[in-house]
């Protein structure tokens, strides 16, 4: 065999490894055995380790192409001209991704050094958010004591609905997320207690999608 077919070859099982990874990680989550995602591609699990040493790269892989989606939706809600349309469309959109994707909650919480455009898609959508929750403060749409942080625990609380209703009714987190949207109403508001800081919210995160995988948080 020649280097040049060498290299389609090569290219050829990456491309299967990530698109098994990518279906695997959705349906099962991040902590499905990598024997199984190497079945899935029909190659053998030391081809695997070959194209991607570290699980972390078969990861950032297997989203990357859900990451720059989060990043688009982002982009595309700060293009529509009603800022509370745009707020509540863009949340409406990524628990949908969430509820297609079983792993997308996890991968939001870990970090890929390398990946560099994975990484990038993320600063982007969270510099996105901001502004459209700042242009739906400012049109008096969104509430005021509304904060950043708020977004990670409506991801929560839709994945503890998805876990819990998948089976038997799985619409049912479309409409807790329309009651968490009307809660976000500023002429519905109501006094709420103070929020959490970033980092403990992130921390509460990474803690709910570990118990989820099945793992003990560290403490």
């Amino acid at each position: 065999m020649t280097a040049s077919n060498l290299r389609v070859d090569a290219e050829r099982n990456r491309e299967r490894l990530v698109s098994a990874a990518r279906a695997v990680f959705a349906a099962q989550g991040l902590d499905v055995a990598t024997e199984e995602i190497a079945r899935q591609a029909g190659v053998g699990v030391a081809t695997l380790y070959r194209r991607f040493p570290d699980r972390a790269d078969l990861v950032a892989a297997a989203f990357e192409v859900k990451m720059s989606a989060y990043a688009e939706a982002a982009r595309a809600a700060l293009a529509d001209p009603d800022p509370w349309n745009a707020f509540c469309s863009y949340v409406e959109q990524i628990c949908a991704m969430q509820a297609g994707d079983r792993g997308f909650t996890t991968v939001l919480t870990m970090t890929f050094p390398t990946a560099k455009q994975f990484e990038a898609d993320r600063d982007a959508a969270y510099a996105a958010f901001s502004t459209l929750v700042d242009r739906a403060k400012a049109a008096g749409r969104l509430r005021t004591d509304f904060v950043a942080e708020d977004m990670p625990m409506f991801l929560m609380a839709n994945a503890g609905v998805l876990a819990a209703t998948s089976d038997a009714a799985p619409e049912t987190w479309r409409r807790m997320v329309g009651y968490i949207l009307q809660a976000c109403a500023a002429e519905s508001a109501r006094p709420l207690p103070e929020p959490p800081a970033p980092r403990q919210m992130y921390r509460a995160m990474l803690r709910a999608t570990e118990n989820q995988r099945g793992h003990r948080p560290p403490r």
